[in-house]
């Protein structure tokens, strides 16, 4: 039976099929908030990877469009409201870093999950700094997949957010708006950015270590990705912090984790 791993996935055809009962398995146990209103784009040229991600997208009962042109996949993204786009990098006519950093540059801050076969450090350092909210190298298998999905769709807004603004000294952060100021200035964040912040601020005064992070709000924990929750703390302080080597809100706990500051 022909395997899918070298077009970017580490399992064969009847693991991902449709009644994989494995599969079906770990979706049931890992229910949690209804996505039947998210909607995903798919820009992905290669037919056979696509229609897996399609298909185990539907099983979040989340509604798909797929595109196979990077050009095409910009037009979409930009043309309607998503809850997530997935976006292969090396695409026809337009790659996928270039789509997101218009994407970016545009003001749309859908979350962006980015697939790629380029699994080099410096490679995924790149696609976070163009505003990609997750990156994820292939081979890949499907409960990893569906784990980082779960983890941006989560992000949807839900009424208990609809009710949260916090002001925190000269910060203000609106959870339903997905917007950030200080003073009277805009700051501008990532999806990704953003969540760690809330989380971070929902639970003000709280200690985290990165391996807790990564689970809360990437979705997954992994040891080997744990060095990207320092690589977002560290972001977020440039972008809050009037000084971010004497930080007044995102307080590093030595040997411990990370904790907001309380207020």
């Amino acid at each position: 039976m022909r395997s899918l791993e070298t077009r970017g996935w580490s399992m064969t055809r009847s693991d991902v099929h449709a009644g994989s009962a494995s599969v079906r398995r770990m979706l049931a146990a890992n229910a949690m908030t209804p996505t039947n209103l998210a909607r995903v784009l798919v820009v992905e040229d290669e037919a056979d990877i696509a229609a897996l991600l399609e298909l185990h997208l539907r099983d979040l009962h989340a509604s798909v469009t797929r595109c196979d042109d990077g050009l095409r996949g910009l037009e979409a993204a930009l043309g309607q409201p998503w809850s997530l786009i997935v976006l292969d990098l090396s695409l026809p006519h337009l790659d996928g870093l270039e789509i997101c950093a218009r994407l970016r540059l545009s003001g749309n801050r859908t979350p962006v999950l980015i697939l790629t076969a380029r699994s080099s450090e410096s490679d995924r350092v790149i696609g976070l700094n163009v505003g990609a909210d997750d990156y994820l190298p292939k081979p890949f298998g499907v409960a990893e997949f569906i784990a980082r999905v779960r983890a941006l769709l989560r992000r949807l807004p839900t009424n208990e957010d609809n009710l949260q603004r916090w002001r925190i000294g000269d910060l203000v952060v609106d959870a339903m708006r997905r917007d950030v100021q200080r003073g009277h200035e805009h700051i501008a964040l990532t999806s990704r950015e953003f969540d760690l912040l809330c989380f971070l601020v929902r639970n003000s005064g709280k200690v985290f270590n990165r391996a807790q992070l990564l689970n809360e709000v990437w979705g997954f924990s992994n040891d080997s990705y744990e060095h990207t929750v320092s690589s977002h703390i560290n972001r977020l302080r440039a972008k809050l912090e009037s000084d971010p080597a004497r930080p007044r809100y995102l307080l590093t706990v030595w040997g411990v984790g990370y904790r907001f500051a309380e207020h």
